[in-house]
């Protein structure tokens, strides 16, 4: 028997989004242990995690969801009594280039582990919860006006979110055909630390510090709700803890930005932060050709978690914003370790793989 009142499975919790989710578990939530399960592919850094990394109730196991033999190995050894399964392939660019990668992570790689924990609970779910993480990009396009709701009709326009909507699919499928206890989100852009930076804020702040190109997609009309990454991880929590099985709810910061807006905002922060001239950092936006399905805009409504479960984000967009460029000009080392791939390097020296 363990000493622990849960035991909870974090996928992809070395990564952006689960680095924070696992942090504020394993802070939180002294009485439950907290696996942190990552493939450690280009976007999972344990080094987003040092702060945790000897805390008594975290534990970090290397693995892939799509490899049943091993993620049916950590349900028996842990006897899990969740799972939060962030672990997904991100990037539209890169589900441009290899389509077939998504299907294998985010669609295959979602019905093995709801396979295992089907087989693992077999019947038994009295206190089970099984929390699928997604994204608002499942639903398509708005146009100038609108929002998306709970009961907006899926309508994916890259492989990306085709793949995240397929498997949005399949985690609801089981809880009507087997009655697995499941429950889910789908959320708008995450901003804060630890993003990889291929992202746009990582990366604009990456290049603006470095005096690089600034690309922007198209001219810049395309509009996104942005959501501080911390207030994601606690909407997270209050999900997991209070949602209803079989519901999903809508995540979302109330905040809506056309990418070149953001930019210039970007590039004004950063001009009184490096006490450069203002418009010195505005002048290195460059307009680059725009990606193929390019959505024009998302706008999420989270009305109904704020109603039901009393969740709303804690921050204004510019001071999270601030706080954003603050931690990236704060933790050099970190950015250089991940954009020349060292960060790799931390994993091997932690765990001396052979």
């Amino acid at each position: 028997m363990s000493d622990f009142s849960k035991t909870i499975l974090i996928t992809g919790g070395a990564g952006f989004i689960g680095s924070h989710v696992v942090r504020l578990f394993v802070n939180k939530y002294p009485g439950y242990r907290i696996v942190n399960l990552d493939a450690l592919t280009y976007a999972g850094n344990l080094e987003n995690l040092v702060d945790v990394q000897s805390a008594p109730n975290y534990i970090f196991e290397k693995g892939d969801i799509t490899d049943e033999a091993r993620m049916q190995q950590l349900f028996d050894l842990y006897g899990f009594d969740g799972v939060i399964h962030l672990a997904a392939e991100s990037h539209v660019d890169r589900s441009i280039l290899d389509p077939l990668q998504f299907v294998r992570t985010n669609v295959l790689g979602t019905v093995n582990l709801l396979n295992v924990a089907r087989k693992s609970w077999n019947g038994k779910f009295a206190g089970k919860r099984f929390y699928h993480v997604s994204t608002d990009e499942v639903y398509g396009s708005l146009g100038e006006t609108g929002f998306f709701t709970e009961q907006t009709a899926y309508d994916p326009r890259s492989p990306y979110s085709a793949s995240k909507a397929s498997s949005d699919h399949f985690v609801m499928a089981y809880f009507h055909t087997y009655h697995l206890p499941v429950v889910m989100s789908n959320c708008s852009n995450n901003y804060g630390s630890h993003h990889f930076p291929e992202k746009l804020i990582p990366l604009m702040i990456n290049n603006i510090k470095n005096k690089k190109p600034l690309p922007v997609y198209g001219k810049g009309e395309n509009v996104r709700d942005w959501l501080w990454v911390n207030d994601h991880a606690r909407a997270i929590d209050v999900i997991y803890h209070q949602g209803k099985d079989g519901e999903k709810y809508n995540v979302g910061g109330f905040n809506e930005w056309k990418n070149i807006d953001l930019v210039h905002l970007l590039c004004t922060i950063m001009d009184k932060k490096l006490n450069r001239q203002p418009g010195e950092s505005a002048s290195l936006i460059t307009y680059v050709t725009d990606r193929p399905g390019h959505d024009l805009r998302y706008a999420i409504d989270a009305t109904r978690l704020n109603r039901e479960l009393g969740w709303t984000p804690s921050l204004q967009f510019e001071e999270g914003l601030e706080k954003t460029v603050d931690w990236y000009l704060a933790n050099e080392e970190w950015i250089n370790h991940v954009t020349s791939g060292d960060y790799k390097k931390y994993y091997e020296a932690l765990y001396d793989q052979r």
